[in-house]
């Protein structure tokens, strides 16, 4: 099964062959790294950028105004708020112009803990990405919803914001993509390490990749239940189905929702499953104050209250500076697998 990392690459080939894509750039983007996490490694358009966050996204909206399709990596999200007003102005383009002029241009940056990354390379940027109408925003949990949702990105005609879990990137997934081949992919499209083998080699993409797509805007059960219905996305996603899992054992049936995309949101499938569930815990791991999980909650109170059993909860990172390198502060910022279980047993004890 493929990695994120694979899945992300994958994707990215698809469309500089199907869907016009002709430029992906950014800092290590292009060989001999192909990012920094290689998920651009081996593509024919990926080209390496000097280290200037401004830079690359300033070049990507002219790119995108002159009508090429582009892809630009801020090579973590905890260096692109130096070029928030050039986002900013991305997202206004279309609006301002009365749907005149499009920009087919998508962002990709790796968000949130999960590699040690201490104060410089921990950080989340998806309530921040929500306060800036005019993007499209979304964020995988898994290799084939990664594919997915990146092949919509690239469908676009205007700015996409492609948030990647840096903690899932190299996890395999548990369902193949649709044309990813059923063994071998590593040795077809990941690079050798040796460096003379790494010097001649090229990347031999799978032939039957597809424009296998997710709709943005479109959330997942992934898990079904009647007790609580628990949302989330990228990081704490598959930690929420571990915690479900276990808890079923005690009799507590959760149903967990993979929210998928942040802007637009997947409102109707939320509120279906808390008018079945009557409570709701909303998960993710941006800092606590000003969290996208608090609009949640307002929307949910301002709608929904006379049908909740109990207040609706987030469980989400610590109001912190920044993540330390120690893994017992890194634990301790984030929600985990036992934080989890608390808050979802919290939520259901407080139920009339």
């Amino acid at each position: 099964m493929a990695t994120l990392t694979q899945a992300i690459r994958m994707a990215l080939h698809y469309g500089e062959e199907n869907l016009g894509l002709t430029q992906i750039f950014g800092q290590d983007v292009g060989p001999p790294l192909g990012g920094i996490f290689t998920a651009t490694q081996g593509l024919k358009t990926a080209w390496n950028t000097p280290l200037d966050e401004r830079g690359i996204i300033g070049a990507a909206i002219g790119l995108a105004l002159a009508g090429q399709r582009c892809v630009a990596e801020i090579q973590f999200c905890d260096y692109i708020f130096n070029a928030l007003d050039l986002i900013m102005l991305a997202g206004k383009t279309c609006w301002s112009s009365n749907g005149g002029w499009n920009l087919p241009m998508t962002v990709m940056t790796p968000v949130g803990s999960g590699i040690r990354g201490s104060i410089y390379h921990s950080h989340s940027f998806d309530a921040i990405m929500t306060h800036i109408p005019g993007w499209k925003i979304v964020m995988p949990s898994n290799p084939k919803e990664g594919y997915g949702l990146l092949i919509s990105c690239l469908k676009d005609p205007n700015p996409t914001m492609f948030l990647m879990p840096k903690a899932l990137m190299y996890l395999a997934g548990e369902e193949l993509i649709p044309g990813e081949p059923e063994t071998g992919l590593k040795a077809l499209i990941d690079k050798p390490v040796n460096k003379a083998e790494a010097e001649l080699w090229q990347p031999r993409w799978p032939a039957d990749l597809t424009d296998f797509s997710i709709p943005i805007g479109k959330g997942k059960i992934v898990k079904e239940g009647m007790d609580i219905t628990v949302v989330s996305y990228g990081r704490t996603l598959p930690l929420c189905v571990k915690a479900a899992n276990q808890l079923s054992e005690e009799g507590v049936q959760a149903e967990v929702i993979d929210l998928r995309s942040l802007w637009p949101y997947d409102w109707e499938l939320i509120s279906q499953s808390i008018l079945k569930t009557q409570c709701v815990l909303y998960v993710n791991e941006d800092a606590e104050i000003t969290n996208f999980g608090e609009h949640l909650i307002r929307r949910t109170v301002d709608e929904l209250f006379y049908n909740l059993a109990a207040p609706p909860k987030l469980l989400a990172g610590a109001f912190i500076p920044g993540i330390g390198l120690a893994h017992s502060l890194e634990m301790a910022s984030v929600p985990q697998l036992n934080t989890i279980i608390e808050a979802i047993r919290h939520v259901i004890s407080s139920k009339t």
